[in-house]
């Protein structure tokens, strides 16, 4: 027996599809992905898997080609649906299914913004620069670049406060409002989440991990979150100089530890009248020459803090600073640095020879090989062998130094 075909369409869609009649529902919305997916093409087609009876009638009666019960999949062409929409109910197909997304037109719109982005941030000073570069790639490549035009955070923000540093030593609210006219505008949030990623980038060391990261990475660029946060651990460090000083040679005269904050040495007129000053970066170091007179040492307890540059900045011109870090990229980072930044600096035990004399495996070597150009032959030497070497590792030679 013949199937009968289906006189009429037995329940059209409403415009809008608000309210599609039976068979209709699982066909606009297949047309209504497709759509989406094309931007609105009608070049396609759609089909249905295992169709009911209305869904198979209305099929027919779209096409006009019989299709017996039971059919596993029928199809039908979009240009096809769209016309018999039109001939039948007045409704062109984009009608039928509603409002739907231009996804093409989405991923246009977005590669457009992502480029503007780009433009922008080739207009930044540090435009060139290998970290700068580095940075821009890093966030296009980890979807970064994506979330900030979505999330519409304002990218010229970052590159005005990229673009005005590094600073010198200018406390946090009063950097902001200079470049950003907001003096909270760096206190949280996703604007400061990027530049900290940024600073990271610049000054070759791992993202920040905790308030106490964030501050010393935020001060390596020469802006001041907490002026109290800001500290020096200090060892046998006679000063003159207002009652900052009297504390700290009190304490030098016991041999005890002292912290000095950054507040405190921007209100005292302090002098350090000394001949030589040594710095560590661990306080292990400092930890076991207390209590014993030695030289005068400085603890910059990993990256040196506003409050360390600070007080180093008082000493007398012919002081000598013997300065020291962990034997891994970042500290012979941080030794080069110091190196350029004090005139009277010299490595402390930072050599080739030292390196080599330290026993065991150590740590592994993580991150990106930095010169040495106090001892070429130790940057050679740490990347052939591949591991780091802390200064606890040193620490009976570095207390005999001291105590010499």
């Amino acid at each position: 027996m013949s199937d009968p075909s289906p006189a009429s369409d037995p329940a059209p869609p409403s415009a809008a599809g608000r309210s599609a009649g039976p068979g209709w529902g699982r066909l606009l919305a297949a047309a209504r992905r497709s759509l989406e997916r094309t931007g609105g093409s009608l070049s396609g087609s759609v089909s249905l898997s295992a169709p009911d009876e209305a869904e198979r009638h209305v099929v027919i009666g779209v096409t006009g080609v019989h299709r017996p019960a039971g059919v596993a999949r029928v199809s039908v062409r979009l240009v096809e649906l769209d016309g018999y929409l039109r001939d039948a109910h007045g409704i062109d197909l984009a009608s039928a299914v509603g409002p739907f997304r231009d996804r093409p037109g989405e991923r246009a719109e977005l590669a457009d913004a992502r480029n503007a982005v780009l433009e922008q941030a080739a207009s930044s000073r540090h435009a060139g620069q290998p970290w700068f570069d580095t940075w821009i790639d890093a966030l296009r490549r980890d979807g970064t670049l994506t979330r900030i035009v979505r999330g519409g955070l304002p990218f010229a923000q970052v590159l005005a406060v990229l673009d005005a540093l590094p600073a010198s030593a200018e406390p946090m609210p009063v950097f902001a409002e200079r470049v950003l006219g907001d003096t909270k505008a760096l206190t949280d949030g996703p604007l400061r989440g990027l530049i900290q990623r940024a600073l990271a980038t610049w000054n070759e060391v791992p993202a920040p991990a905790g308030a106490e990261q964030e501050r010393a990475l935020w001060e390596l660029a020469g802006v001041v979150p907490d002026d109290l946060a800001s500290q020096v651990l200090v060892l046998n460090l006679p000063a003159s100089g207002g009652l900052l000083g009297d504390w700290l040679s009190a304490a030098a005269a016991e041999h005890v530890p002292f912290r000095v904050t950054l507040h405190q040495l921007r209100l005292a007129p302090l002098v350090l009248d000394l001949a030589k000053i040594f710095v560590c970066e661990n306080p292990a170091v400092l930890r076991a020459a207390a209590g014993t007179a030695t030289a005068p040492l400085i603890c910059t307890e990993g990256v040196p803090s506003a409050a360390v540059h600070a007080l180093l900045s008082r000493h007398r011109p012919d002081t000598v600073i013997h300065w020291r870090n962990d034997f891994d990229w970042t500290g012979v980072r941080l030794t080069a640095a110091a190196l350029a930044r004090y005139p009277g600096a010299v490595p402390w035990r930072m050599s080739g020879t030292d390196y080599a004399a330290a026993d065991g495996p150590g740590i592994p070597l993580a991150g990106t090989p930095a010169p040495t150009v106090w001892d070429p032959a130790l940057s050679r030497l740490m990347a052939d062998t591949g591991r780091a070497v802390m200064e606890e590792r040193l620490l009976e030679t570095l207390l005999s130094d001291l105590r010499a």
